[in-house]
């Protein structure tokens, strides 16, 4: 962009600039902190970022143009000014019915998307009436046991107009074989059905212990998704590739790429070592990465993967797609930034951090109700949420350019840093026998975990300010509206399981889970008979059940 002579005046000048301009003002009034640094890495920000920060930057090679490789700029050619980033709210309200109408609800107010959060005994596999449910039913999100939850919670929603995303991992086949089986019952083509499963079980290991299964096995069943989309729902994306939960436990912004995009380069070698090919299935791969309130961080951290993605991809595995090398993500505004002081502040926390969602070029976006520090939104917060992504939308100007911060000298630069940090993290990965191994090694969680120790001791000592928590602090809070779990769902999801078994053919379940039990044993792709089995209303925990007898269930500590 600028020959060496002029780079070499832009550097004379800036330490002119210094001695003369700013000295005197440093000399006289300091500055306010000793040193800037950006929000997780501790990466020194400097005074003032020129061209010459940015010297080695080609366009062409490291930047380029929106849908044209690497993807720095943007995945599709008109980004926003073709259409809008997918607007969700995360929403599982304890019944399938409760969550039905906050859907109706969140779709009537203009969401264009929807978020599916599932309570803890659905993401482990178990029915609501298994003793290892008591007490967590319908606490995290909604209960599903069987494909007649799902009837409920999509009455009156047609699936061919609305894409689902459903952040479940460990049973997202069985999900997903439900979603399939609604969508055949609306008489929507399979080939129309969009939405997204997480699906990514490499994280659980790592960052949220979600688990059911051992990782191999785990990645039989991933890759099987794979193939059964590939085949049969071409259009729902199989796996979000998770880093937001990697960063909510602590990692830098450097290791959240490294980490998940080292996960994603795991998937793509275990789908090709069970003999498919990369354009089948890369294509549909997405990614799910966290929104923290550096804004100029973040915006660089989603460009960085982008091109990092985009290099790995044609590097390792040769493509021939281009589809196959675009990183495709959704990202959520980050809970652990969300305070139960002062919860007013959240909605500023949450502007900011869709704002640098947004001005990285996400396909999706979920924005976080102000008071889920202290329990599950309410309907207020939830919708407060929702205008927040409208405002930007449609009122900040902000979706009318592509990649609007493309050319800042700051923004390019940390862009450069996080990839090449994010590299040589991923080279240490591979120089520890990739993702699993290093997984198995538990030095992927120290990683994690040295950096949350360390932020944690920042904070308890004032060297990083958290408003409301440990500067400008209230004496007295105001009381904050909270959505209660109704202490009779547990009691009414256990009838409904009761008058299920009464009704269902239980010969037909038990047929239909036998040949699932064969396909597990076996190489057969497991979707088909799992598809089957939903329709027979087999329960959730029945089918995890038999994946569990013929997999066995994962022991921390154990093989990865």
């Amino acid at each position: 962009m600028f020959d060496p002579e002029e780079l070499d005046e832009i550097r004379a000048g800036k330490e002119r600039w210094h001695e003369e301009t700013a000295q005197p003002t440093l000399d006289r009034f300091g500055e306010r902190e000793e040193r800037f640094t950006t929000d997780t890495a501790g990466r020194e920000v400097d005074r003032l970022y020129t061209p010459a920060d940015v010297a080695d930057l080609d366009y062409e090679e490291d930047l380029g143009f929106p849908a044209e490789e690497p993807y720095t700029r943007g995945v599709y050619s008109t980004m926003y000014r073709g259409q809008l980033w997918t607007m969700r709210q995360y929403a599982g309200m304890g019944t399938a019915a409760e969550t039905n109408e906050r859907f109706q609800y969140l779709l009537d107010q203009g969401q264009t998307g929807l978020s599916m959060a599932f309570d803890l005994p659905t993401q482990m596999g178990y029915d609501s009436d298994d003793a290892m449910a008591a007490g967590e039913v319908g606490k995290t999100g909604v209960a599903i046991d069987s494909l007649r939850d799902m009837e409920v919670v999509f009455d009156g929603i047609d699936l061919g107009e609305v894409s689902t995303s459903m952040t479940i991992n460990a049973p997202a086949s069985v999900l997903l074989a439900m979603y399939v089986a609604i969508g055949d019952q609306q008489g929507v083509p399979r080939e129309e059905l969009r939405g997204t499963i997480q699906n990514d079980v490499l994280k659980e290991y790592i960052a949220r212990n979600t688990y059911i299964y051992p990782p191999e096995p785990s990645m039989r069943i991933i890759t099987d998704i794979f193939e059964f989309c590939a085949r049969e729902v071409p259009k729902f994306n199989t796996i979000s590739i998770s880093g937001y939960h990697i960063r909510e436990a602590g990692s830098t912004a450097a290791q959240e790429i490294a980490f998940t995009l080292g996960n994603g380069i795991e998937y793509v070698e275990t789908a090709l070592e069970a003999g498919l090919d990369v354009d089948d299935f890369a294509p549909q791969l997405s990614f799910f990465f966290a929104a923290y309130n550096n804004i100029f961080e973040e915006a660089a951290k989603f460009r960085a993967a982008r091109r990092l993605w985009a290099e790995i991809m044609e590097e390792r595995f040769d493509p021939e797609d281009p589809k196959s090398k675009q990183l495709k993500f959704h990202t959520q505004t980050a809970g652990s930034t969300l305070t139960a002081q002062q919860v007013e502040n959240n909605v500023v926390r949450v502007a900011y951090q869709a704002l640098a969602a947004v001005l990285g070029g996400t396909q999706s976006l979920h924005t976080n109700g102000k008071d889920e520090a202290v329990g599950l939104p309410t309907e207020d917060s939830v919708r407060t949420a929702l205008r927040t992504q409208q405002i930007l939308a449609h009122e900040s100007g902000v979706a009318d350019t592509i990649d609007p911060l493309g050319g800042s000298y700051y923004v390019e630069s940390l862009t450069d840093e996080l990839a090449a940090d994010a590299r040589e993290i991923l080279d240490t990965v591979d120089d520890r026998g990739g993702m699993r191994r290093a997984i198995e090694d538990q030095w992927v969680q120290r990683e994690i975990q040295d950096v949350a120790y360390e932020r944690q001791q920042e904070q308890e000592a004032g060297e990083r300010i958290i408003v409301g928590v440990n500067e400008f602090t209230v004496d007295e809070e105001e009381p904050v509206e909270i959505e209660e779990v109704d202490e009779t769902l547990e009691a009414r999801q256990h009838e409904r399981l009761d008058a299920l078994r009464e009704e269902r053919d239980d010969d037909l379940v038990a047929e239909r889970l036998d040949a699932l039990r064969v396909a597990a044993e076996g190489d057969a792709n497991l979707l088909p008979p799992m598809v089957r089995a939903v329709k027979a209303y087999a329960t959730t925990g029945e089918i995890c059940d038999v994946l569990r007898d013929a997999f066995g269930e994962y022991q921390p500590g154990g093989p990865a």
